[in-house]
C-alpha cells in the first residue's frame, strides 16, 4: 500500500499510546524516583514514526479531564474505566513539554474527545486528497476509514484501509458505528442491545443493513434464521431507545470547531536546549547522545531488537524501539523461513544447523500437561536467522502421506538435545525437561527461558503474567495464537487439537508459538545482561534449578490414603456436632456458609456491631470480622471452626486421595518458579505449601505423606532464617549477639520487652515476643499486633516502642529500607533480586503504607528463598552421587524433606545440614533443624 511521504499526514492518538506504554513500562524511574515509563514509551512512538514515515503534517491529540458531549447523552459512558494512576499524572506535563519542543503540534481540545478532533481533522484533509494516516489500535476509528484515509497501529506496523477493516470486522467501515450500536462496547460503557453479540450484530448489518433499515425492516429479522429470534425482536424493540443512543454515543463527530487546520500543524524546528534539560533530567542518555550527534529526529533506526530497560532507577535503555522491523522480521520468518519436516534427509539437514548454532529455541507438542503420561506429537526448533522447523508426529490433521516415526527422530536429534556446548530457549523448560526424559533424553544447557527471563526483570507480572501469551501481549500487542483458539471448546486435550483441526490452523499456531518465543527472548535477555546481578541470579539459581524441580515433581511422595479416610470420617462427625451447636447457640437452623443467612443472625437476631461491608454495601462475614466478633460472642468461633475444618477436608483431606497417580502410587505436586513477587517457589495440584501446620487437625494432615518400605521421612528446616537475614541486614548489635551466643531469640527478646531474667521468661511472653519478632518482618502495625495477640491497641505500642528500644539498629535499617524503597520503586534481597514496590510512591495512604511494609518483609523473604534454592541445587548435585539412597521431595517455603534410605540416615542428615548451612555467608551462622520418622509430622 503505497503512501506519498511528501503530503502525508499523521493523527497520532496520544491517549491511547498514553495508556499503553505506562502498563509496558509501569516502574520505569530516573534515579530521584520520578516515574518515566509512559513518557518513554510515547516519544519513542512518535520519533519512530517521524522517522520512518517522514510526514509533511502531523498532530497529536490527547483526551482533555473534563466532561465531553457523551457524558452529557448518557452518565455511564466510560464508566469502566479506573481514574489515573498518580504516576501516570505526574508524567502528563512533562510529556506535552517534549512534545513541544520536539516542534509537533499537540492538541487537547476541551468539551470533545482526541477522537473526535482526529475524525475532524482526517476528514478535512482526506476530502482534498491528503493522504491521511491515524495512528491508533482503536477500533472506534475504523468508521473513520477511507481511500485516503488509514490506520496504522505502531505495535504491529499494520496499515488498514477499507477492505482490511472489511476482513478484520465483517463490515465496512462506515457500519462500525451501527456494529457498536447494536452490539456494545465494554471499554467505553456503550450499552448496546442486552444479549447482542457481535454475531448476532453482524447477521443483523449483512442481512438487512445499517441500524435504521433494521428498524424500519423489523420483519425482516425472522428470516435471518437467527437461534431466538422471537426473543431477539423483542430486545431490539424494546431497546430501541438505547440503540440509538448508543449509535451516538459510539458516533466520532467529524465537525468539530476548531481554531486550526490541516495547513498549520506542521512540524517545526526542534527546540534542542529544552529538550536537552528535560532528557538529562529523565536520564534519558541515548537519547541525549542522538541530540548531542544532531541525529535525534533522522538517526536511521536499525533493525535491533528492543532493549526495552528494566532498570527501574534509571531510563536508559541501550538501543532503540524498532517494533516495524520486528515485525517485517516475524513476516519474513513465516512466509519464507518455515519448514516442516517429513524426511530423514530433512532432518539430517536441520540438525547440522543446530549443531552449528550458538543457540536454538527447543519446544514440544504433547497430547497432554501430565508429565508422567503424556506423548511427543511435535517438535520444533528456530535459530537465530529466522529459520524455523516442525517435524509432526502421532497425528493426522496436516493430511500428509507421511510423517518420521518418533524413535527414529529421536535418534537423530538427540545428540543436539544432550549437548552441553548449544543453549536451548524454551517458553517452559521444566516442562521439556521431563517429557524428553520420559524419552531417554536429558536436556543439557538450558540456557533460556523466557518465564524466568521476564520473571527476573520484573516479577509482579501487573501486565498479566510470564506465559508466552501475556508477553507476545505486552512486546507486540499480538494476540498470540493459543491452543485454546483453534482446538474445539468441547475438547480438553491438545491430541483432539491435531487430530481434529485444519492444517492451517495447526502451522499457524506452531509458527507463532515458536518465533513469539525467540523474539521476547532476544528483548528480554539483553536486558538481563545488563544487570549482573540479576544475571546472575538468572543463571546460577533459577536456571539450575529447573531440572532440580523437575526430578522432585517426578518422584512425587507416598500417601497413606487410608489414613485420610479415617480423619475425613472422623472430621465429618466432628462437623456435624458444630453444626449442631450453632443451631443451638444460635436458636435457629441455618445454613453455615451462607453469608445472607448469617448476616441475618450475627447482624439482625443477635446485634453484634458491623464491622466491615462488602463491596455490595452488605455486612462482611469474612475471616477476620469472624475473628473480632469472636471476642464478644460465641457463634463467630463457631462459625470459624466448621469453615476451617470444612475448607481443610475438602482441600486436602478428600481430594488427596483422587490425586494419587496410579501408575506410581504417588502424589505429584508441580513447583512454579514465576508466582510469587519474592521468589519464593509456590506448589498446585496439590499445593503442599498451604497445609496448615499450626492446627492438630493440618498437622494430622502430614501423617499422611511416608516413607516406602525401608526408608524414613527427613525433614531440614532453617531455623529462624528471616531474623537472621534482619540480624545481617540491620547489623543490630544486640540480635547478632543473641545469635552468636545461640540464644533462642524469642525468649531473649521477651526478657528484653518485659524487662526480666531470661530464665524468668514465661511460655505466655516468649509467645508474644515470637509474634513481634515475626510481625515487625512482615510489617506489622500496633493494630496487626493488638489483634493477634488479643490485646488493647496501647499495650501492642508499648511493646513494640519497647522492642526498638532495645533493638535500635532494626529500626534504623527498617527506616533505611523505606526510603531507598521509595527512592528505587524497588528493594533488594541479598543476592540482588529486584522486587518491586509500585505504590510504595502513591498518593493513596492506605497503599503507601501497605507498600512501606511489603519493602521491609520482601527484602527478607525474598533472601531467604534464594538461600533454600541454592541449597536445591547443591543438594541436587550431591543427590546425584549417592541415589537410590535418597531423594528430595517437597520444599515448602524454608523446609526441605527427603525420602532416606535407614542405612544411609547418619550419612545424609550431616551433609543435607552441611550443604544447608553453608548455603551463603551471613553474619550470622544459619542453623538447620532435622527431623526424622516414618511420616511427614514426625519428622517435622
Amino acid at each position: 500500500m503505497s503512501i506519498i511521504k511528501k503530503d502525508l499526514f499523521i493523527l497520532v492518538d496520544g491517549s491511547y499510546y498514553l495508556y499503553r506504554a505506562y502498563h509496558a513500562f509501569p516502574l520505569l524511574t530516573n534515579s530521584l524516583g520520578k516515574p518515566t515509563g509512559a513518557i518513554y514509551g510515547v516519544i519513542n512512538i512518535l520519533r519512530s514514526l517521524i522517522i520512518q514515515y517522514q510526514p509533511s503534517n502531523i498532530a497529536v491529540l490527547f483526551d482533555d479531564k473534563g466532561k465531553t458531549f457523551r457524558d452529557k447523552l448518557f452518565a455511564k459512558y466510560k464508566a469502566n474505566r479506573l481514574s489515573m494512576p498518580d504516576n501516570l499524572c505526574k508524567q502528563i506535563m512533562p510529556l506535552y513539554e517534549i512534545i513541544i519542543a520536539m516542534g509537533l503540534p499537540l492538541l487537547v481540545i476541551s468539551g470533545v474527545e482526541a477522537d473526535d478532533v482526529i475524525g475532524t481533522l482526517a476528514i478535512q484533509a482526506g476530502k482534498i486528497g491528503i493522504p491521511v494516516l491515524i495512528s491508533t489500535v482503536d477500533k472506534d476509528m475504523a468508521q473513520l476509514v477511507t481511500n485516503n484515509i488509514k490506520l496504522i497501529n505502531t505495535m504491529s506496523n499494520a496499515i488498514i484501509g477499507p477492505t482490511d477493516v472489511i476482513d478484520k470486522y465483517g463490515i465496512q467501515p462506515k457500519l462500525i458505528i451501527d456494529l457498536f450500536a447494536l452490539m456494545g462496547d465494554r471499554t467505553d460503557s456503550i450499552p448496546g442491545i442486552p444479549g447482542v453479540g457481535k454475531k448476532t450484530a453482524l447477521a443483523l448489518l449483512k442481512g438487512i443493513g445499517n441500524l435504521e433499515t433494521i428498524y424500519n425492516n423489523l420483519s425482516a429479522i425472522s428470516s435471518l434464521k437467527l437461534r431466538g429470534s422471537k426473543i431477539l425482536l423483542k430486545k431490539i424493540i424494546e431497546y430501541k431507545d438505547i440503540a440509538f443512543l448508543s449509535y451516538k454515543l459510539a458516533t466520532i463527530n467529524t465537525n468539530v470547531n476548531l481554531d486550526t487546520n490541516y495547513d498549520e500543524l506542521i512540524i517545526k524546528e526542534t527546540d534542542t536546549k529544552k529538550l536537552y534539560k528535560i532528557f538529562s533530567f529523565y536520564e534519558f542518555k541515548s537519547w541525549l547522545n542522538d541530540l548531542k550527534n544532531g541525529i535525534w529526529l533522522t538517526k536511521k533506526i536499525n533493525k535491533s531488537f528492543i532493549s526495552i530497560s528494566n532498570n527501574m532507577n534509571s531510563t536508559y535503555l541501550t538501543s532503540s524501539i524498532n517494533l516495524i522491523s520486528i515485525k517485517n522480521s516475524i513476516r519474513s520468518f513465516l512466509i519464507e523461513n518455515y519448514q516442516i519436516i517429513l524426511e530423514k534427509n530433512h532432518l539430517i539437514e536441520w540438525m547440522k544447523k543446530l549443531q552449528s548454532a550458538k543457540s536454538f529455541v527447543f519446544e514440544i507438542e504433547t497430547d497432554s500437561n501430565d508429565t508422567l503420561s503424556t506423548n511427543l506429537i511435535g517438535l520444533y526448533f528456530a535459530i537465530e536467522e529466522w529459520q524455523a522447523a516442525y517435524i509432526p508426529l502421532k497425528y493426522d490433521c496436516l493430511n500428509f502421506a507421511k510423517q518420521l516415526k518418533l524413535n527414529e527422530v529421536l535418534d537423530i536429534i538427540k545428540p543436539v538435545l544432550v549437548d552441553d556446548k548449544i543453549q536451548k530457549i524454551g517458553k517452559n523448560t521444566k516442562f521439556n525437561y521431563s517429557v524428553m526424559k520420559n524419552y531417554d533424553i536429558i536436556l543439557k544447557n538450558m540456557a533460556f527461558d523466557i518465564r524466568l527471563e521476564s520473571y527476573i526483570l520484573n516479577s509482579i507480572a501487573g501486565f498479566g503474567g510470564h506465559d508466552i501469551a501475556s508477553l507476545a501481549k505486552l512486546y507486540f500487542n499480538s494476540e498470540n495464537v493459543t491452543l485454546k483458539k483453534i482446538i474445539n471448546k468441547n475438547y480438553e486435550k491438545p491430541s483432539l487439537l491435531f487430530s481434529n483441526s485444519t492444517s492451517k490452523k495447526t502451522n499457524s499456531y506452531i509458527k507463532e508459538d515458536v518465533k513469539i518465543t525467540l523474539l521476547i527472548h532476544n528483548i528480554l535477555w539483553p536486558q538481563i545482561e545488563a544487570k549482573p546481578k540479576l544475571k546472575n541470579i538468572f543463571q546460577q539459581i533459577e536456571i539450575p534449578l529447573v531440572p532440580v524441580l523437575a526430578k522432585m515433581e517426578q518422584i512425587g511422595v507416598l500417601i497413606d490414603k487410608n489414613k485420610l479416610a479415617k480423619q475425613s470420617q472422623e472430621i465429618s462427625n466432628r462437623l456435624i456436632k458444630i453444626e449442631k451447636l450453632a443451631y443451638i447457640v444460635a436458636e435457629q437452623k441455618f445454613n453455615l456458609f451462607s453469608p445472607k443467612e448469617l448476616q441475618f443472625i450475627l447482624f439482625k437476631k443477635l446485634q453484634l456491631p458491623v464491622i466491615e461491608k462488602t463491596s455490595c454495601g452488605l455486612p462482611s462475614t469474612n475471616e477476620i470480622v469472624l475473628e473480632y466478633l469472636s471476642n464478644s460472642h460465641e457463634l463467630p468461633n463457631i462459625i470459624l471452626q466448621y469453615r476451617r475444618l470444612s475448607k481443610l477436608k475438602s482441600t486436602y483431606i478428600d481430594k488427596l486421595p483422587m490425586m494419587i497417580n496410579l501408575k506410581t502410587k504417588r502424589i505429584h505436586t508441580s513447583y512454579h518458579q514465576t508466582v510469587t513477587s519474592t521468589g519464593r517457589l509456590s506448589s498446585r495440584n496439590p499445593n503442599l505449601q498451604n497445609i496448615p501446620i499450626r492446627t492438630k487437625e493440618g498437622r494430622r494432615i502430614r501423617q499422611a505423606f511416608i516413607a516406602r518400605e525401608g526408608y524414613k521421612i527427613l525433614s531440614a528446616d532453617y531455623s529462624q532464617i528471616e531474623l537472621r537475614i534482619l540480624a545481617h541486614f540491620s547489623k543490630d548489635q544486640r540480635l547478632l549477639n543473641a545469635f552468636a551466643e545461640g540464644q533462642d531469640i524469642h525468649s531473649v527478646t521477651a526478657a528484653d520487652i518485659f524487662n526480666i531474667f531470661l530464665k524468668d521468661v514465661t511460655n505466655e511472653q516468649r509467645r508474644t515476643a515470637k509474634a513481634i519478632n515475626f510481625g515487625l518482618i512482615y510489617g506489622m502495625s500496633s493494630f496487626g499486633l493488638s489483634r493477634q495477640l488479643k490485646i488493647s491497641l496501647n499495650k501492642a505500642k508499648f511493646y513494640i516502642d519497647c522492642y526498638f528500644k532495645r533493638y535500635p539498629g532494626i529500626l534504623s535499617y527498617m527506616e533505611f529500607i523505606r526510603k531507598k524503597a521509595a527512592k528505587k520503586g524497588y528493594v533488594e534481597t541479598l543476592e540482588g533480586r529486584r522486587l518491586y514496590l509500585p505504590d510504595i510512591n502513591s498518593n493513596n495512604t492506605i497503599k503507601r503504607k501497605a507498600s512501606e511494609r511489603e519493602a521491609i518483609n520482601a527484602s527478607m523473604q525474598g533472601t531467604a528463598a534464594d538461600i533454600i534454592k541454592r541449597a536445591m541445587i547443591s543438594l541436587d548435585k550431591w543427590i546425584e552421587t549417592v541415589t537410590p539412597n535418597l531423594y528430595m521431595l517437597i520444599q515448602v517455603h524454608d523446609e526441605l524433606v527427603f525420602e532416606v534410605k535407614k542405612s544411609a540416615l547418619i550419612q545424609s542428615q550431616q551433609k543435607i545440614r552441611q550443604l544447608m548451612e553453608q548455603s551463603v555467608q551471613l553474619a550470622v551462622n544459619l542453623k538447620v533443624d532435622i527431623g526424622v520418622g516414618d511420616n511427614w509430622d514426625e519428622a517435622h
